[in-house]
């Protein structure tokens, strides 16, 4: 065990078990204000595993207690402060907050859902590398209709580096796989082609990657309504 796990019980708890909304943001802004030696109790009804590597880079450690079926208790101590890559604290911009609407349902079918996401985008030293996953996921996206996937898929692959010009080509690949017509129809009103310009756009203004990807998420992160993946009343702000 390590030394600082002696000192969990008195870490801040952040019980988000009833929350249904995106609880992330308010997650990693408490992290970002902890100094280091000190942590953060995190309870949620399934394992919390999207929350582990945009901890650790941060500079967190965490070990998990498995409470009950439906209670896992995530303890996160800070041993050093680390620079995000991503706005918001994000090991990669997007996380899966759909894991919460799946807990709405039953807390072990989130537990199943999380572990999979887990085995599909969180092994270490896969096969296929994490751009080409990417890249599979927003093809699949577009070829299932799933736009807002899509999307999603188009800004963490552009957030790793993957260039305009492998867009320019896999878009050229919608056309010619999904047809000229359903490309006119369905691709060029999307918020996926509209992301697509936009990075296009900024980046024949010489606008620097890093701004871009702020950008970005301005515009297409979870506060668009074609891109989250929480309902959102029209009436509310």
């Amino acid at each position: 065990m390590k030394d600082w796990t002696k000192l969990k019980e008195h870490f801040e708890v952040k019980d988000v078990r009833q929350l249904k909304g995106n609880f992330l943001p308010a997650i990693l802004k408490k992290a970002q204000s902890l100094d280091v030696g000190e942590g953060l109790c995190v309870i949620q009804s399934f394992e919390p595993i999207p929350l582990y590597s945009a901890l650790a880079e941060m500079g967190y450690e965490h070990i998990t207690d498995k409470v009950s079926d439906a209670e896992y208790r995530a303890y996160f101590y800070r041993n050093s402060k680390l620079q995000p890559d991503f706005p918001g604290g994000m090991d990669m911009p997007l996380k899966p907050t759909a894991m919460v609407n799946f807990n709405t349902i039953d807390p072990k079918l989130a537990d199943n859902v999380v572990n999979f996401w887990s085995y599909i985008w969180g092994k270490e030293n896969p096969a296929i590398d994490m751009k080409t996953r990417l890249l599979l996921s927003l093809a699949n996206g577009v070829g299932a209709g799933r736009m807002r996937q899509a999307v999603r898929e188009f800004i963490k692959a552009y957030s790793i580096g993957v260039a305009t010009a492998e867009f320019d080509e896999l878009f050229a690949m919608f056309a010619w796989n999904q047809g000229v017509g359903y490309f006119a129809s369905e691709i060029g009103p999307s918020a996926l082609f509209a992301a697509y310009k936009f990075v296009k756009s900024q980046e024949e203004k010489g606008i620097a990657h890093s701004e871009i990807v702020i950008g970005l998420m301005e515009k297409f992160g979870e506060k668009n309504p074609e891109v989250s993946t929480f309902f959102k009343n029209k009436n509310e702000d």
